[in-house]
């Protein structure tokens, strides 16, 4: 079936408007927030939350005075509202005859490098042919610190402690890596491999081990993650890293060295300044990345 039938026959089943208002509760993890997002009234927000739980036959969030979650089901239909949005904008694009153009100005953080997301600006290009992308990498700091400086549009990164901002990807939890050979000496300081700053996964390590209360020491220090995987392949030391991004050569360093938890780390699509002749191209990037966002995981 192609592309605009399936958006059509989904969009019998499930209205985007719905689609909308569930992602926008489901990113804000509020009612009223999303209201606010949205700009519409908190009363129809629920509407259509309430809607589409009705059209699913499962309950999507749990609610009470103080807070609202995803439920399983609502989890599940994150990743379906993301692709089924994209493919109901692939088609209203196609029928009416808009072309997505412009410059945009992309910028994603070191981890994403070594996973699919290249397949998913292939994807991007492919269906976009007349914006062009201007890509940086860099450290998740240095990209949000470019980003609140006008230099760029969209940014993929690690949040930030301090900023609740941003469209969720994916959430993951950090762990301590290295080399599988490698034997910590529980009466030295922890041989730390980290990012220079503004790197955050360098400030959650310092600030988790200076909470328990254990010396450490910076091993290496590398602006580049295949640096820093090379320090760690060597057996330099170890490093903060998330679970689900661990590279090849590297293993998670076991419980028996004590290391403390460093907790969790989200991956969230931040956007700048809104130029409007990057609008659209960054609207557009942004709705691909979140349908695709289980396969940054590599």
């Amino acid at each position: 079936m192609s592309v605009t039938r399936v958006a059509a026959s989904l969009g019998r089943v499930y209205d985007p408007a719905q689609l909308r208002s569930f992602l926008a509760v489901a990113q804000t993890l509020g009612f009223t927030r999303a209201a606010r997002r949205l700009g519409l009234r908190q009363s129809t927000v629920s509407q259509h939350v309430r809607r589409l739980e009705e059209a699913t036959g499962r309950p999507l969030f749990t609610r009470d005075t103080h807070s609202v979650e995803l439920t399983e089901d609502g989890e599940a239909m994150l990743g379906f509202a993301r692709r089924i949005l994209e493919a109901h904008e692939q088609a209203t694009a196609f029928f009416t005859g808009t072309r997505v153009r412009g410059r945009l100005r992309f910028g994603a953080s070191e981890d994403f490098v070594l996973t699919r997301l290249p397949e998913i600006l292939e994807g991007f290009r492919y269906e976009h042919p007349e914006v062009d992308l201007e890509l940086t990498v860099e450290l998740s700091g240095t990209l949000h610190e470019q980003l609140a400086a006008g230099k760029l549009d969209l940014v993929l990164a690690k949040r930030r402690p301090q900023d609740p901002g941003g469209e969720p990807v994916w959430h993951d939890r950090l762990v301590w890596i290295g080399a599988e050979r490698l034997r910590l000496d529980p009466d030295r300081p922890v041989p730390l491999i980290v990012y220079p700053p503004p790197g955050i996964t360098r400030a959650l390590a310092f600030e988790a081990l200076e909470r328990q209360g254990r010396p450490w020491r910076i091993a290496c220090t590398s602006g580049s993650l295949n640096g820093l995987i090379a320090a760690a392949r060597a057996g330099l030391g170890v490093m903060a890293h998330s679970r689900g991004l661990i590279p090849p050569g590297l293993v998670r360093v076991p419980e028996r060295a004590g290391l403390p938890e460093l907790g969790r780390v989200d991956f969230v699509l931040v956007h700048g300044r809104r130029r409007p002749a990057a609008r659209s191209a960054a609207d557009a990037l942004a709705t691909a990345i979140l349908a695709g966002g289980d396969r940054l995981r590599g």
